[in-house]
């Protein structure tokens, strides 16, 4: 039966190459693919161990082509949050599928439930003893208490911040590892590639002109950005003129 999941391009539209959304996350290839993909671990003294993908991964249209749809680069968006709290996911990743299954909804990580109760849920499962004592400590990190309720640490808070949803799910998400550019991905603008939130300009435009040796002031007076965000683009992406 089909569901409104199938009728929204946010699930259904493969987009993003594993490195285009690892790039816009901020983090590893290895690791989005680790994420995207899962993994297995074979030991000689003990039992093998396995890790379920976490991030939405679709069929390619072609080889080598697009296979992560928005809500997976919105999924990635949760997980880069662990990451950037140091958290080694694979520490917590147990206490982390059993929230996804207490939330009762598909693509849990990119769900308003997720930001709203995801760190309430993420004691009470470290505290009923469902998951290992690496897992409980790890999930145990990521949350403090605040007013007399259970809510993640700041720095995950932060990038959650980043996430924009409409009832159910992330509409739009804000790409980390800027500090002065804002740059956006959101599926009803520019087909769901990033883009300067300021004008609307599509951030591989902005990078093509560099790459192309034009300088930070023409491409910036040309799509009326600010000179810092170009700037930033240019040191980030390694495109500065020599």
């Amino acid at each position: 039966m089909a569901t409104a999941q199938s009728d929204d391009a946010r699930f259904t539209v493969p987009l993003y190459t594993t490195a285009e959304a690892a790039r816009y996350l901020d983090v590893r290839d290895t690791t989005l693919r680790r994420w995207v993909k899962g993994y297995h671990q074979e030991y000689r003294d003990r039992p093998p161990v396995r890790g379920e993908p976490l991030i939405t991964d679709l069929p390619p249209e072609k080889r080598g082509g697009p296979s992560i749809p928005f809500i997976g680069l919105a999924e990635g968006m949760f997980l880069s949050a662990l990451r950037k709290a140091r958290m080694p996911l694979q520490q917590i990743r147990p206490a982390l599928e059993l929230v996804r299954d207490k939330i009762g909804v598909e693509h849990a990580l990119a769900s308003r439930k997720l930001y709203l109760a995801g760190a309430q849920l993420l004691w009470e499962v470290s505290a009923r003893g469902e998951i290992d004592d690496e897992a409980r400590h790890g999930a145990r990190d990521l949350i403090v208490l605040k007013d007399g309720q259970y809510v993640f640490r700041q720095v995950i808070e932060q990038y959650l911040q980043q996430i924009t949803y409409d009832e159910d799910y992330a509409r739009s998400v804000l790409l980390p590892g800027y500090e002065v550019a804002r740059i956006a991905a959101d599926l009803r603008t520019n087909f769901g590639k990033p883009y300067f939130t300021a004008t609307g300009t599509p951030l591989y435009v902005v990078q093509n002109m560099l790459r192309a040796r034009e300088t930070i002031e023409d491409v910036a007076g040309d799509f009326g950005l600010p000179v810092d965000q170009v700037t930033e683009v240019a040191q980030r992406d390694g495109l500065l003129a020599a």
